[in-house]
């Protein structure tokens, strides 16, 4: 064995795992402080975007100070990493596409820690709900009479814990042909 195939030989992984003299290279450092660690904690969870309450909530289960959180926070906020009036609309939009009324959006956006001052605007820029509710009671009733109270009244839980309104689900329901009995 020439000289050059001991050397290349020096740096197989049995040669790195039984390195007694650390003359190889040590591996890249961790984080070091404990801000360090919760700025890389919080860049590696925002890789999706999440509100301020939910980042807060993240680096306490991490079991951060509270001084490191509000610190990272801050700067995720002043970077743009975190904007709770975006995700506000992101969550909204995707919820309403999904077949949701403003009142599950509401209930979301709430589970989620976003301020309630976001949520009227986010559900302002939602596509209005008729079309979305019609579909949704055709689909549920599927043919079915209307005139059957019990299938009418399934079809109207349904879409009431789906978020919409009772005014709403009544509106749908004229449409569809039922009569209100009240």
């Amino acid at each position: 064995m020439n000289a050059m195939d001991e050397n290349e030989y020096k740096h197989t992984v049995r040669s790195v795992m039984n390195d007694p003299a650390g003359e190889l290279e040590p591996p890249k450092k961790t984080p070091q402080s404990p801000l360090e660690r919760a700025k890389k904690w919080a860049m590696d969870y925002l890789k999706r975007p999440h509100s301020e309450k939910e980042l807060r909530d993240k680096l306490a289960q991490k079991g951060c100070s509270p001084e490191d959180i509000d610190t990272v926070a801050a700067l995720c906020l002043d970077y743009g990493f975190v904007n709770d009036g975006e995700y506000a609309g992101m969550i909204a939009r995707h919820y309403a596409a999904q077949g949701y009324g403003p009142g599950r959006v509401r209930t979301e956006l709430r589970r989620r820690g976003v301020p309630p001052e976001y949520w009227d605007e986010a559900l302002e820029e939602l596509p209005g709900d008729t079309d979305t509710i019609d579909r949704l009671l055709a689909a549920r009733l599927r043919g079915r009479d209307v005139s059957d109270r019990k299938e009418r009244d399934k079809a109207a839980a349904a879409l009431f814990r789906r978020g919409f309104s009772w005014d709403e689900i009544r509106a749908a329901l004229r449409r569809y042909g039922a009569e209100d009995e009240e």
